[in-house]
């Protein structure tokens, strides 16, 4: 009886060493899953004007004295490292800069032409330049 004991302890604990990656696994991957549920899954809302009934007052409109919410446009730390790339390297394109930053070309899209429109670089084909400054009298 007591190698029948022995042997059914052995077995037990050859099982449970080969067992004891899954487990690690399973325990990692329940850390993960816990991690996730406090984060959404569904799409951020819409941040654009409201159409419809009511859209001029309240959620949606514009701030009181017709300034437009949050920072400036091109005071943020992307607009800055874009304008750097883009003065150090005369005729880069987006997926350039997008490598360069480490961040995705829609970003981009969005960027260059609010620094284009504020005077700040110009767009030559593919390319991306700097303005010069206007000449100083």
């Amino acid at each position: 009886m007591a190698d029948f004991l022995e042997q059914k302890k052995r077995e037990i604990a050859a099982r449970l060493e080969e067992l004891r990656p899954a487990v690690e696994e399973y325990n990692r991957l329940e850390g993960a899953l816990r991690a996730l549920d406090g984060v959404s899954t569904a799409p951020a809302p819409a941040r654009g004007r409201r159409r419809g009934p009511g859209a001029g007052a309240g959620a949606g409109a514009a701030p009181a004295g017709g300034g437009r919410r949050g920072r400036p446009r091109g005071t943020g730390t992307r607009a800055n490292q874009t304008l750097e790339l883009v003065r150090a390297t005369p005729g880069i394109t987006i997926p350039q800069l997008a490598e360069r930053m480490g961040i995705k070309q829609n970003y981009l899209y969005r960027v260059l032409p609010a620094l284009e429109q504020d005077g700040l670089v110009r767009k030559e084909g593919r390319g991306w330049h700097p303005r010069e400054a206007p000449a100083q009298t």
